[in-house]
């Protein structure tokens, strides 16, 4: 049985940053330190530096200006759990060991297998000390796929995806220990959990300064729910968009066990709790400098996918996907392109760049950042060191695929300008849907080219087959499921 811990009044409002510590040295010979930052359903538009214009993101902006602000990566899929497998594993959508949000009962979701190659087992081989310190949902506790399982020297957060629909929930995970937040038993408003899983993070910093680490924060900000704590960054918006109030669980089985709360002000919430996130990421950086290793530190910044319509959330109000069409659960543009964000000082020189990229390309990257091998069989990335570094010649994709296991089941695959989108394909056949776009000339998805190109929808139809692979945990296809229901 696991132990339980209990934690009282943490974090109760605000944002507690921790103690200035000593500058520390590390061996700036060796490869950097990672500090890898991914919000949960943020939009292409969400931030300042992407075009969002009713409310601005100063620091995520600033980080942009001191790397690479990328226009063209693509996330592993259009939902949490098998986007960051994809991230996790170097594998895209149609040969991940997970593939969709499946729950397991009675906290988290279905594990990664054991011994999975991931990011975690990679930076550990490298010498480095792992952290991660937000939203997990790649395996339940106790499970092969808990974090100290995979690799997670350390981690602090939400197991459980479903739970973390709720901003102040009863308990944590800290490690295998489930840690209690007496504040906020019997819907009480303590501690908001992001603002102490984010001290977390900043506490990590502090006790491995002076070691190589890879410190991965997947908070949980912006999804639903749309909440967030009383103080400056609320009232600063406050009154500043118009208003529809949202009803949602403020009682009942689903109250805190994923059901969305009530608000008054989703707008305003909504971007509060993006600038929230926004505070963090420049208290990391902060950090990063006075602990003087923000020169030897490699900080990404990214989205597991498109934004939410979920909970309040109003992401046509906010032009929260940009130009591009769809949200979540989509694999329209707007579902998959995500802001991503690299900075290096020194090693990395600040621009644009719309170099074609995406989840699965992150295991040979920190592979080729850290000089440690991973098969090639294992994973279907491409190294993207040589645009970071401006070292080397730059591969590119022949083509990227994805798969959705929602909704009637969707796969996409995109090929130079071309991209197809089969919609419907767990259906009957006379149910499916299939789309052509030309994204150079039709960037937001308005004109199906299907019928006039039937030779370019069978040449990247071939390429769905050829990149989904039968998995009877995950079956997508229509024939895949009459097989399995026989």
């Amino acid at each position: 049985m696991n132990k339980s811990l209990v934690l009282t009044g943490v974090l109760a409002t605000g944002i507690c940053c921790g103690s200035h510590a000593a500058p520390k040295k590390q061996n700036h010979t060796q490869s950097p330190n990672v500090v890898f930052i991914i919000a949960d359903d943020l939009g292409y538009g969400d931030l300042s530096c992407y075009g969002q214009e009713k409310f601005s993101t100063p620091n995520i902006d600033r980080l942009a200006l001191s790397g690479i602000r990328f226009t063209s990566c693509y996330s592993g899929t259009t939902v949490s759990a098998p986007s960051r497998t994809s991230l996790m594993t170097g594998l895209h959508s149609g040969h991940t060991p997970i593939r969709g949000n499946k729950e397991v009962k009675p906290e988290g979701q279905m594990s990664l297998p054991e011994g999975s190659q991931n990011l975690f087992r990679l930076f550990k081989k490298a010498g480095y000390t792992t952290g991660c310190f937000g939203k997990w949902g790649l395996g339940a506790p106790g499970t092969e796929g808990a974090p100290r399982q995979q690799g997670v020297d350390e981690f602090f957060g939400y197991n459980c995806q479903l739970l973390a629909h709720n901003y102040y929930a009863d308990h944590l995970w800290e490690n295998d220990t489930r840690v209690e937040l007496e504040g906020n038993a019997d819907g009480g408003y303590g501690t908001y959990t992001q603002d102490l899983i984010h001290q977390k993070g900043l506490d990590f910093l502090d006790k491995y300064a002076d070691e190589r680490f890879f410190l991965f924060l997947p908070y949980v900000l912006p999804h639903a729910e749309l909440i967030v704590p009383e103080d400056d960054i609320i009232r600063s918006v406050r009154g500043k968009y118009p208003e529809t109030p949202f009803n949602g669980c403020d009682s009942g089985p689903y109250f805190r066990k994923g059901g969305y709360c009530s608000q008054k002000e989703p707008h305003a919430t909504f971007a509060a709790m993006v600038m929230r996130l926004d505070r963090y990421v420049g208290e990391v950086v902060e950090k990063l400098k006075t602990l003087g290793i923000y020169d030897n530190t490699l900080i990404v910044f990214c989205s597991d996918n498109g934004p939410h319509c979920e909970g309040g959330a109003d992401p046509d109000f906010f032009n929260s996907n940009g130009i591009y069409r769809g949200y979540k659960r989509d694999l329209y543009e707007g579902g998959i392109r995500v802001p991503f964000i690299a900075s290096w000082p020194g090693h990395i020189t600040p621009r644009e760049d719309n170099t074609l990229f995406t989840f699965w390309d992150m295991m040979p990257t920190f592979a080729a950042l850290t000089d440690t091998p991973v098969k090639n069989t294992c994973h279907d990335g491409i190294s993207l060191l040589p645009t970071l570094t401006g070292k080397g010649r730059q591969q590119q994709h022949s083509h990227i695929y994805f798969e959705f296991h929602e909704g009637g089941g969707r796969q996409a695959v995109c090929q130079g300008n071309w991209k197809l989108i089969k919609i419907n394909v767990s259906h009957d056949e006379k149910e499916q849907v299939t789309e052509l776009y030309n994204l150079a000339a039709d960037p937001s998805e308005c004109h199906n080219l299907a019928s006039a190109y039937p030779d370019k929808v069978k040449e990247l139809e071939r390429i769905i087959l050829q990149e989904h692979t039968f998995d009877p945990n995950w079956p997508l296809l229509h024939d895949e499921r009459q097989k399995l229901s026989k």
